[in-house]
């Protein structure tokens, strides 16, 4: 039997906030395995095991290609229950690899199935939802999926404690099984048949052709992709530095709860101020003053200015503002690039989702890898990523007309402005 009923927003707003979550739990839970993955795997070359977070992010980002164009010919639910299940094939294989490289390639396989709840769960808010509004869904759904990062490194330490580092992927399993089926059992489509588009050469090209010559989607595209640079790059050096740097790599996990936690309130600002202030002045004030915030850090760092006494906190106040800005940005950048396309948004999301998250992964690997004991290659690298951000927003063009196609079908608000 399939759900006809419309969820209320808060439940919407609930599970869109779980779908996104596949992404976080799948990076997050394994920042605490590395130490071990590396010993087993890869001893000599300790660095490589960030490359598990990396070669999942490539996954994802190729995945993005194929997921949108999928859904807009075939409906939002059906891709998002296929990607589960790949993801669900991925991390069987990954709790089964007997080396680095195979567990890469399976990072690779679960990254391309988590495309699917990824790029098409925006798409699936697109439907419902325009401007200002969407911005606002996306930021209480972003708000709730913080929860995740806040306790996957934590629930990730217990795992391995109790089973060893391949239970995580276990727990991978599991995770999908939940949202899918919730989904599955709960969401009504919000593509109907009459909407969608065909899989035809013409009709892809017309679609890709309008994206890529939107210049309001490219500045959104390039300004996003800084900043997943920057926000990789903090996620695939952070354990390293609190173990090799600080020497706290026991309490890691309790301490990215702290920040995941303080970090989440980003999002909740941003549901709070973006009806009134606007998308691109919240984008463009909210990278401005990381990238002051970052060179600072980096600079005093470099010098090794900072008092012992007050090094690691400043460092839990940078990292935290890192995930700060990600709430105050990413949802308003996706309302952004996806409001003038509403009538091939699973397209649109692909093509924004896959070309920022593939070329954020070539910005955040050698981020990751210039790790030379202190947090100063990181902070130099975050300082970079928004200040270029920030000079691009300054010159993203306004939005035209916005395209009223979205389906109002679960009491969708719809705001031209942004």
């Amino acid at each position: 039997m399939r759900p006809e009923k419309p969820l209320s927003q808060t439940e919407f707003i609930a599970l869109t906030a779980m779908l996104f979550a596949t992404i976080a739990f799948s990076i997050d839970a394994m920042l605490p395995a590395l130490p071990e993955i590396a010993d087993e795997l890869t001893p000599f070359d300790p660095n490589r095991a960030q490359l598990i977070l990396t070669s999942f992010v490539l996954g994802m980002g190729i995945g993005t290609f194929i997921a949108g164009p999928l859904s807009d010919a075939f409906g939002r639910k059906n891709v998002i229950l296929g990607g589960a299940v790949l993801y669900i094939i991925g991390a069987s294989l990954a709790w089964a690899a007997g080396s680095l490289d195979l567990l890469l390639a399976a990072r690779v396989i679960q990254g391309l199935g988590a495309a699917g709840p990824r790029v098409v769960s925006m798409a699936m808010i697109r439907d419902l939802y325009s401007g200002r509004q969407m911005a606002r869904v996306v930021s209480f759904a972003m708000m709730i999926f913080t929860l995740v990062p806040a306790i996957a490194p934590l629930l990730g330490s217990f795992i391995i404690a109790g089973v060893g580092w391949r239970g995580i992927f276990g727990a991978f399993v599991l995770f999908s099984l939940v949202s899918a089926a919730w989904l599955a059992l709960r969401q009504p489509e919000t593509l109907p048949p009459e909407a969608r588009r065909s899989l035809r050469a013409e009709p892809l090209k017309a679609a890709l052709v309008e994206v890529l010559t939107n210049r309001t989607i490219l500045r959104a595209i390039a300004v996003l992709t800084l900043g997943f640079g920057a926000l990789f790059g903090t996620l695939s050096s952070t354990q390293q530095i609190f173990d090799e740097t600080f020497g706290r790599g026991a309490s890691f996990p309790l301490w990215f709860a702290l920040i995941a936690v303080l970090a989440g309130t980003g999002s909740f600002l941003n549901s709070q101020i973006v009806m009134r202030l606007g998308m691109r002045p919240v984008i463009l004030w909210t990278m401005a003053v990381q990238a002051g915030l970052s060179l600072t850090f980096g600079v005093v760092t470099a010098f090794g200015l900072w008092p012992e006494a007050l090094y690691f906190p400043i460092y839990i106040a940078w990292t935290t503002s890192v995930f700060f800005m990600a709430g105050l940005t990413f949802g308003n950048l996706n309302a952004l690039a996806l409001e003038p396309v509403g009538h091939i948004a699973g397209m649109a999301a692909s093509i924004v989702g896959a070309l920022s998250t593939v070329a954020a992964v070539f910005i955040a690997a050698p981020i990751g890898l210039a790790f030379d004991g202190t947090p100063a290659p990181l902070a130099f690298g975050i300082f970079a990523c928004t200040a270029l951000g920030a000079f691009l927003m300054l010159s993203m063009p306004r939005a035209g007309p916005v395209d009223m196609s979205a389906h109002p079908a679960q009491g969708g608000n719809f705001s031209a402005k942004n």
